[in-house]
């Protein structure tokens, strides 16, 4: 009985390596579909996105409101990653900056990129100062600047692409397009109609094209013009607003507009924060 025992049990062992392989196969194929994951944090009325590179490569554009920004980052981030390798302040008023304290007190960031635009306001002054107090390396966002964010996926700054200090802020807002092999995604602040025509003046239609639109200003009337979305042709359209905010956001004239071009709208008032995962081959899966 004792070989038969040995020889059962020499089967038994080979089972499990044969178990254990496969699982090692199918974990190692699943992690070779490197996806890029972009979040419509629900900050409220406001605005802030995080994305991710497939190499784990993180930026934050905007904030949201104060105290707002730390719950809905808790979905997307692990919270033994105290690190955020890039913040970009797409323009200065309160609804995209005011998070970027709690950020700045939690996580170790690596740079910020601002418009150059300005604001009076104590929030915006005391986050200038905490910046400095940090000795986070300060970059002025400008047209022709790329960043690369791992995987091949660059973030290409469209807007500004001249001193905007006199400009209001959402006509200085930064206006970038993220490329991530066929998958992009139009990222566009507070931009206003008048930003989008120099954009449309500046660039031609393949440029502009992309999978998401991140529509400006929350849905405001003020942007999104039937060019500029006609130019983009998004599959997606994704909305950072406040639910029964003020504003009447996001307005009638804009939801027709993205809806005339086919656009599926998805609105973080509505279904709170979005999350999307992106493959290289414009195949975009929406996460619960």
């Amino acid at each position: 009985m004792q070989p038969f025992s040995k020889k059962y049990s020499l089967l038994v062992f080979v089972f499990f390596l044969v178990v254990a392989d496969i699982f090692l196969i199918r974990s190692d194929w699943k992690n070779s579909n490197k996806v890029l994951t972009f979040a419509a944090l629900d900050v409220g009325q406001g605005d802030a996105l995080f994305i991710e590179s497939s190499t784990g490569t993180q930026i934050l554009f905007d904030a949201g409101p104060a105290r707002k920004i730390l719950g809905p980052l808790a979905r997307v981030m692990s919270p033994l990653d105290r690190t955020i390798d890039a913040i970009v302040i797409t323009n200065p008023d309160a609804d995209h900056i005011g998070g970027f304290a709690d950020i700045l007190k939690n996580y170790k960031v690596g740079a910020v990129f601002e418009p150059g635009t300005l604001n009076d306001s104590k929030t915006f002054q005391n986050l200038k100062e905490e910046i400095k107090k940090e000795r986070i390396p300060n970059i002025l966002a400008r047209r022709g600047m790329r960043l690369h964010v791992g995987d091949g996926a660059v973030i290409d700054i469209l807007f500004p692409d001249r001193d905007v200090r006199e400009w209001s802020a959402n006509d200085g807002s930064i206006m970038a397009r993220l490329s991530y092999g066929a998958t992009s995604i139009m990222l566009t602040g507070d931009s206003t109609t008048q930003t989008e025509k120099i954009i449309l003046s500046e660039n031609f239609p393949s440029e502009l094209a992309s999978t998401i639109l991140k529509v400006g200003h929350h849905g405001s009337r003020t942007s999104s013009s039937f060019s500029f979305v006609k130019a983009v042709g998004p599959a997606y359209a994704v909305i950072s607003d406040g639910k029964d905010n003020n504003y009447g956001h996001p307005h009638k004239e804009t939801l027709d507009t993205l809806i005339k071009f086919g656009a599926k709208i998805l609105r973080t008032d509505l279904l709170g924060t979005i999350i999307m995962k992106c493959d290289r081959m414009e195949i975009c899966e929406i996460k619960k």
